[in-house]
């Protein structure tokens, strides 16, 4: 069992390094203009020769470059994103545009910051192709932007079992699954997501899907991984969102029951020889895990 008084603070994800001593500290470029030519289906996020704005940011220093304070990592220099990096980013993402209209609308909700990042979606999206993935799950699906991303790619057989109890969240979701033609696929289902696991375990279901992606509540991580650790077959992936939590999960001072709970996921997901694993940087931090073994 980990605590947060026992979590060391050494290594790259400490919140703290962006001042630290040993910290390359890195002033941003001036802005630039670019170009992008995104495929005819898609567009990027900011529009074609337009100036790079600075995006809102807790950041008080620009730190686009860290550096371990491990002697052994050699020095290696991390990027960082700062704002204007993000937006660089932003940039080249390819969003369809039926999933930047729902991006869109999400926006303007209340708890619109429980939406996935549209770099976040498409890697998402990427995995699936990659899988070559039939079968998915998603637990936690809000206003059904990932979800939408993976049925996009899905084949016209593909099938996604979508998890949500917020009925309203819901309908928005199924309003854009029907314009972008993909209702076919997704298999929604308003009830609580164990309820919902439990009864495909139910039916036989095990062993039986491609991908899993598990953005719910964080205190209920580890029930729903091994939920969908049965689902999901060998060689199979699953994706676990939020797993940096606002960086909370590198800071001893953060206490708070989710903050701890998904530190206790993080570490319980490091020491699980199941499945092989890989943190990932991007939005607020995805594990990546491919099952490997059964027990």
């Amino acid at each position: 069992m980990i605590t947060s008084s026992s979590l060391p603070m050494r290594g790259i994800a400490s919140i703290s390094r962006f001042t630290s001593a040993r910290c390359l500290l890195f002033r941003p470029p001036p802005p630039l203009q670019w170009k992008p030519y995104p495929p005819s289906s898609s567009r990027s996020l900011l529009p074609r020769n337009t100036p790079l704005k600075p995006s809102r940011s807790l950041q008080t220093e620009a730190a686009p470059v860290v550096v371990s304070e491990e002697d052994s990592f050699g020095k290696k220099q991390v990027i960082s994103l700062t704002p204007q990096l993000y937006d660089y980013v932003l940039s080249n993402v390819r969003e369809p545009r039926i999933l930047r209209e729902l991006r869109e609308e999400t926006a303007t909700m209340s708890g619109s910051q429980m939406q996935v990042s549209p770099d976040q979606a498409q890697l998402l999206a990427m995995l699936v192709q990659i899988l070559g993935a039939t079968r998915c799950i998603e637990v936690g699906v809000f206003t059904g932007y990932s979800s939408l991303a993976v049925a996009l790619v899905l084949p016209e057989s593909g099938y996604l079992v979508a998890c949500e109890r917020d009925a309203k969240c819901l309908e928005i979701a199924k309003n854009y699954y029907e314009r972008a033609g993909v209702s076919h696929k997704v298999d929604v289902k308003q009830a609580l997501a164990a309820d919902t696991l439990k009864s495909l375990l139910d039916k036989g279901e095990d062993c039986s899907y491609d991908f899993a992606f598990l953005d719910a509540e964080k205190r209920k991580y580890d029930e729903y991984f091994e939920y969908l650790f049965r689902l999901v077959r060998i060689g199979g992936i699953i994706v676990v969102d939020n797993v940096l939590w606002h960086g909370k999960v590198a800071n001893p001072h953060e206490t708070n029951a989710k903050t701890d709970s998904i530190r206790k996921f993080n570490q319980k997901i490091f020491m699980d020889k199941r499945i092989s694993t890989s943190i990932v940087p991007i939005g607020d931090g995805m594990t990546i895990c491919r099952k490997i073994a059964e027990t």
